[in-house]
């Protein structure tokens, strides 16, 4: 699988100058955060996801995805609403053929 980027729209919170990007790939999702200086990646595996938030608002979505092993969940804001949904969707999909393939294995 080719990984999928979504990125933040710039007229949201925090977003303005260095919007945030949520990266999926076929073993993780990975937030991107630039700021002036720095930049900041924080990865949750696919096989840790416990449970994906969206919260919508009239234009723009918000999008909390929580991990099953404790460390701190992957929050971002301001994505448009169709892209939230496909996150949720890309999330669930790797997730079931995870579980298809950890039954063949057993």
């Amino acid at each position: 699988m080719v990984s999928e980027t979504f990125k933040a729209s710039r007229w949201t919170r925090g977003n303005f100058l260095f919007p945030t990007v949520i990266e999926i790939t076929d073993k993780a999702i990975i937030r991107h955060k630039r700021s002036w200086f720095s930049k900041d990646e924080m990865s949750i595996s696919l096989s840790k996801v416990a449970s994906v938030h969206i919260k919508t608002g009239i234009f723009w979505a918000d999008v909390l995805i929580e991990s099953s092993g404790g460390t701190d969940p992957i929050a971002s804001h301001g994505h448009r609403k169709a892209d939230a949904r496909h996150i949720r969707e890309l999330i669930e999909s790797i997730q079931g053929k995870l579980g298809d393939a950890r039954i063949v294995l057993t």
